[in-house]
């Protein structure tokens, strides 16, 4: 086990589990956000059986420990696939060889893991050791920081880089388990494109619908 998790294989299935479980915090995470819309009482509803289950509140610390590896995972990866490449050719055409998100993993997910640790700050810190920042309830609080232009500019900003992240990522995942079979190629990519799309748009929507309408 230890070899197999020290090896580039090890490493690629590893990361596409983490994968899979941040895949379904977001899933459910965009869940519970979307009863934003549903007024202040089914929000705080929402966020107070988050704040309380005993199953949620250990997950949130293995969400932590998968999301670490994860990031660890993806630059030790990314560091040997450079190194493994040596020489670059003297006519090198990425575009037409690898498609953009792929190109920049790295890159999307340090802004992304920024923006996470931003989120935490204004969100997860205010509501768990800060009674909620000084507004009254969670709706409150989440509202109110929408209202602030740049916040919600930034918001976005992440969310479709996020959706760049995922676009690759999703169908790279299943790749690495070994479930990228020809047959199923095209289903994973377009299944991949439309997930990211939902999770980018799903989340900036719900920013932009409370910082300019509601």
């Amino acid at each position: 086990m230890s070899r197999f998790l020290s090896s580039s294989i090890g490493r690629k299935v590893v990361m596409a589990l983490t994968g899979f479980f941040l895949i379904t915090f977001l899933i459910v995470h965009l869940g519970i956000n979307l009863s934003l819309f549903w007024g202040p009482e089914a929000f705080n509803e929402a966020s107070e059986f988050m704040a309380t289950n005993g199953v949620i509140q250990v997950m949130q610390y293995v969400l932590a420990a998968g999301f670490i590896m994860h990031i660890i995972l993806g630059v030790k990866l990314e560091l040997q696939n450079r190194s493994s490449r040596g020489v670059k050719y003297a006519v090198n055409k990425p575009s037409e060889n690898s498609s953009f998100s792929s190109r920049n993993m790295i890159v999307t997910g340090i802004i992304v893991l920024l923006f996470l640790i931003l989120h935490l700050k204004d969100f997860f810190v205010e509501l768990k050791f800060f009674d909620k920042g000084g507004f009254s309830t969670d709706y409150d609080l989440v509202t109110a920081l929408f209202k602030n232009p740049v916040y919600t500019a930034i918001y976005v900003i992440a969310f479709i880089l996020l959706g760049i992240h995922l676009s690759h990522g999703f169908q790279s995942a299943f790749q690495s388990t070994g479930a990228n079979y020809n047959k199923y190629k095209r289903c994973l990519k377009n299944t991949g494109i439309a997930f990211s799309i939902l999770i980018a748009v799903g989340f900036s929507a719900i920013a932009l619908y409370f910082s300019f309408i509601n």
